[in-house]
């Protein structure tokens, strides 16, 4: 074999290696910003590149840490909770008016927070620093119009409630803390948890109601 064919065969096998690792960064690097940020990320690494989804995202974090971010207390959550709720049982009668509802609590329990919400584009992207992965579902829900079908404002009030509780309870942005034990039971026993089965609920006294309806000779 001539040195000429050896040296080929080196080259191009150091540009397979470098090409290797460079795929791997790649990937690694996807894989990260999608764990931190969650579609949001795909989404802007898709329209520009990787390097420049972390560049603007790095940007974001700046903005965001100018807002100085609160968590609320114990009491606001609860009653931020507790109009949710209100929220949901709205739906059995008038599910737009239920949706639309749900989409000012979401932006109320955010400014509370410390977001701005004056600008819908700039208060999204501030919100995907943290809450990235209900991104999505927050932009669908609202472009839902009033004149959707029940379904559609069902599949509504479900990304909405994402984003809020979220929001309400802030898993791991360093901001907040997620309900005391008892808060947490207090909020799976709650009704919101049966629309998660597709179906439409009823409020506690209208189950009593059925039930002593029933109970009758």
């Amino acid at each position: 074999m001539s040195t000429g064919t050896v040296i080929v065969i080196v080259v191009v096998l150091v540009l397979l290696a470098i090409a290797a690792v460079a795929v791997r960064t790649l990937t690694r690097r996807r894989a990260a910003g999608r764990a931190r940020y969650g579609p949001e990320y795909d989404r802007l690494a898709e329209e520009t590149s990787p390097r420049k989804a972390e560049a603007e995202f790095a940007r974001r974090r700046r903005r965001v840490a100018k807002l100085s971010l609160t968590s609320l207390t114990p009491e606001r959550r609860t009653a931020y909770a507790g109009q949710w709720e209100a929220a949901q049982e709205l739906f059995v009668d008038e599910p737009a008016q239920a949706v639309t509802t749900a989409g000012s609590l979401v932006t109320a329990v955010a400014v509370d927070r410390g977001y701005e919400a004056a600008d819908p584009d700039q208060f999204v992207t501030d919100l995907s620093v943290h809450h990235g992965r209900h991104l999505d579902g927050y932009r669908h829900a609202r472009q839902t119009s009033a004149q959707a079908s029940t379904e559609e404002l069902r599949r509504a009030l479900l990304e909405y409630r994402g984003l809020f509780f979220d929001l309400l309870e802030s898993p791991g942005d360093g901001h907040g803390s997620a309900p005391v034990p008892a808060q947490a039971d207090a909020l799976d026993d709650r009704p919101w948890k049966h629309v998660t089965q597709g179906r439409h609920w009823k409020t506690q006294r209208q189950q009593e109601g059925d039930d002593a309806a029933v109970s009758k000779p």
